[in-house]
């Protein structure tokens, strides 16, 4: 729970307007569903945001969410739910990358806004062995500067 700074991506249709300080808000609720709530500035200098729902699937231990951002009453229609796993993430809980089975997307965020090129390069070793194109990935600025330092 809590905020999560995107350190990186790969490109999505649903981020393209996004040219920084991109963050997500995650918040438990009493059913036990989590608020999403996905920040990020245009190039206009305002910021969007995204309110979604997130789901647990799995047991107990299982780092699988489905997440929509549509409306609640289209809740009911499977395709409207898009898998979100954590697949990685790093011994002190500051950093992870989320994707999905086909592996079209991927995440890489941060508890902080930057974060340490040494950390950042451990977890790009990590995703390329598992055969994730790090070519892909592209750089999230964070507050007027770069996320890697």
């Amino acid at each position: 729970m809590g905020t999560w700074y995107e350190i990186a991506k790969y490109p999505n249709r649903f981020q393209k307007q996004c040219v920084a300080d991109t963050r997500a808000e995650y918040s438990l609720m009493a059913d036990g569903r989590v608020q999403v709530i996905n920040r990020c500035r245009l190039q206009n200098g305002e910021m969007e945001s995204a309110s979604g729902i997130a789901r647990k699937v799995g047991g107990a231990g299982s780092a699988k969410l489905e997440v929509r951002f549509a409306p609640a009453w289209l809740s009911f229609i499977p395709a409207v739910w898009g898998d979100y796993w954590v697949i990685d993430i790093d011994d002190a809980y500051r950093l992870v990358a989320v994707s999905e089975p086909k592996r079209d997307y991927l995440w890489v965020l941060s508890r902080t806004p930057t974060v340490d090129a040494a950390r950042y390069a451990a977890l790009l070793a990590r995703l390329g062995e598992h055969g994730f194109d790090l070519d892909r990935l592209e750089v999230t600025l964070q507050e007027g500067g770069v996320s890697v330092r």
